[in-house]
């Protein structure tokens, strides 16, 4: 019987910590929803990022690499509409950046959600991480507790980095410079949105 071992965890999380603070299209697309629309969107939309990716940690381990060896396309099909996703978020992210930004956040917090929900829905990195790490660290054989506290532990620990994220952005001295330089920091965030989209559409 497999004994998930407090060293492992701690291996895990220091693995997904750095895997969630690299600036991918997870991380800028809810310092874009923080800075935006306020806390409360960027912490929805963490929450959703952190619940799917959670559930492809639980993939994952049920098995998620054996159906993509088995059907390379359902892959292919996922990073496809993942780049397209972050193209998309990018082309919105540009168009916004001369908007000025209200005094009270307008973002809805469902909308925020579905959007962290969506995006790791099709987010390669996310399940390359699930995959990749999982088989490294984790011996095969988990039981049924063990997968459900890898998975709890994962989701709570993406939804602590992307609520500070959230909280530290809009600290009133962030805020305030982030209204006075908004244009050139959307379209930054938006350029290299698309880059990545870009990357992932044609090298994955």
């Amino acid at each position: 019987m497999t004994t998930l071992t407090i060293g492992q965890l701690v291996a895990f999380n220091v693995a997904l910590f750095f895997a969630v603070a690299a600036p991918g299209p997870a991380f800028l697309i809810c310092t874009r929803s923080s800075l935006q629309d306020g806390v409360r969107a960027g912490v929805m939309t963490g929450l959703g990022l952190a619940i799917v990716a959670g559930l492809w940690t639980l993939a994952a381990l049920l098995g998620l690499d054996a159906l993509f060896d088995a059907v390379p396309q359902a892959y292919t099909v996922m990073k496809i509409g993942g780049a397209i996703l972050v193209l998309f978020f990018a082309v919105g992210t540009w168009l916004s950046a001369a908007a000025p930004v209200p005094d009270t956040p307008q973002g809805s917090s469902g909308r925020a959600f579905l959007q962290g929900v969506a995006l790791n829905l099709a987010n390669p990195k996310s399940i390359i991480f699930a995959v990749g790490v999982l088989l490294v660290i984790f011996p095969p054989g988990l039981n049924a507790i063990e997968m459900g506290i890898l998975t709890v532990n994962h989701i709570l620990l993406e939804a602590i980095v992307y609520s500070t994220l959230a909280y530290l952005l809009n600290r009133p001295n962030v805020r305030a410079r982030y209204i006075a330089l908004k244009p050139r920091i959307m379209r930054t965030m938006a350029i290299i949105l698309a880059l990545l989209g870009l990357r992932l559409l044609l090298w994955g």
